[in-house]
């Protein structure tokens, strides 16, 4: 997806193997018996007259018109006719996730929690041109990474847990300090994404709202023990570098309205600190 997010494909069944011609003749075990009579479909199949069509020289049944006998649709029809049975997966088996298991996420205690973060950008009002229009390549936005269980650093934006009677901006300004090392000044809101997940017994509804800051000062930091490694990421490639659909989901928001933020950058004379 879920690569969320990506799925291997089902192994396709091997080909059967070609079948014996139809005109073949098959021993009898008996010296005195007759041979035995052969179906009329295979019958039908044998040695072509001289003067047939190659389609049944071949041993595939046409019929006058020269295509296919209709029957041989049917019949391959027939044979995978047999469809799954209600309430049984792909191979036969029972389907997972059944009643059972959503019993036993109904009888969890529920618990919300609220977060905040987003994007230090450096460099918004110097990438206006004098023509007005945003050049992407010469922004630059602050991430972090993390390490999953399989060992991958995944790209994602800072934040963390919003402190009882904190307000979110605030959050944000300080979780993107903890994590990354730079002071930042909220001047507008990306949205916020939601998600559920388990944890020690109990099912968390997080609710993560992100924003977008001016970098004020500071130099990149890992020293938070939760972060992996910190970058900074040229706004041209930030889609690209984000691990979860969700944050890319808001990235791609931030982006079509970030030439209107950064002219309006330019016109206070938001210039980033060198």
């Amino acid at each position: 997806m879920a690569t969320n997010s990506a799925g291997s494909g089902e192994a396709r069944p091997d080909q059967a193997g070609s079948r014996p011609h139809a005109g073949d003749a098959e021993s009898p075990r008996g010296g005195g018996r007759p041979k035995r009579r052969r179906s009329r479909r295979k019958r039908s199949g044998g040695a072509a007259p001289a003067g047939a069509s190659g389609e049944a020289r071949r041993g595939k049944r046409v019929t006058k018109g020269g295509g296919r006998a209709s029957g041989e649709k049917k019949n391959r029809r027939r044979r995978g006719a047999p469809a799954r049975a209600a309430g049984k997966g792909r191979r036969g088996g029972p389907r997972r996730g059944g009643s059972g298991s959503q019993r036993e996420r109904d009888s969890m205690p529920v618990r919300d929690e609220t977060s905040a973060g987003g994007l230090v950008v450096s460099g918004l009002a110097e990438a206006v041109g004098e023509d007005g229009e945003l050049d992407a390549s010469r922004v630059y936005v602050a991430l972090i990474g993390r390490l999953d269980r399989r060992k991958r650093l995944l790209w994602s934006m800072p934040k963390g847990h919003v402190e009882p009677g904190e307000p979110r901006a605030a959050t944000a300004e300080r979780e993107v300090w903890e994590e990354t090392g730079l002071r930042g000044e909220v001047f507008a809101e990306m949205g916020s994404i939601d998600y559920w997940f388990v944890s020690e017994g109990v099912r968390i509804h997080k609710t993560v709202h992100h924003h977008l800051l001016y970098y004020v000062d500071g130099i990149l930091n890992d020293e938070d023990p939760e972060v992996t490694e910190v970058a900074w990421t040229p706004l041209s490639r930030l889609i690209e570098r984000l691990a979860y659909a969700d944050e890319r989901r808001l990235a791609r928001r931030a982006l079509d309205r970030m030439p209107e933020l950064a002219r309006a950058a330019k016109r206070e004379e938001r210039w980033t600190p060198r």
